[in-house]
């Protein structure tokens, strides 16, 4: 009978993601270098246009996010059967769809609140 608890207790050690010095040493670098880029390209004023140099910076810290949970938070599809992944993609849609409705309602309360449209609105028959 106490051999029986100790073979459930030997497979749970397997269900969790591992890392070695070397993922995390990868991580570390990717981290750096997603980090310099975006400085560098601020610091030589490589764009000329800032609204290009705003959406590579974007881009750099998308994929730095990505590096993070990979190779710090362990997230992927293998851990706690892909549930943990499904968290996360749940809650990036919940935040986007918060976002992006504020986003909507700021940009149509400006538009339609501007003063010029209620003074043209008084002066109207």
């Amino acid at each position: 009978m106490s051999e029986h608890h100790h073979d459930t207790h030997d497979h749970h050690h397997e269900d969790g993601p591992h890392s070695s010095f070397k993922g995390y040493m990868t991580g570390f670098l990717l981290s750096v270098v997603l980090t310099t880029i975006p400085f560098w390209l601020v610091m030589a004023d490589v764009f000329e246009n800032r609204n290009i140099t705003a959406l590579v910076i974007l881009g750099f810290a998308l994929i730095q996010i990505c590096v993070h949970m990979v190779f710090f938070l362990h997230l992927n599809f293998h851990s706690e059967g892909g549930w943990n992944m499904l968290a996360l993609i749940f809650t990036l849609v919940l935040v986007f769809i918060t976002l992006a409705g504020s986003l909507w309602v700021m940009y149509h309360l400006n538009h339609n609140m501007m003063p010029g449209m209620m003074h043209e609105h008084n002066l109207s028959p």
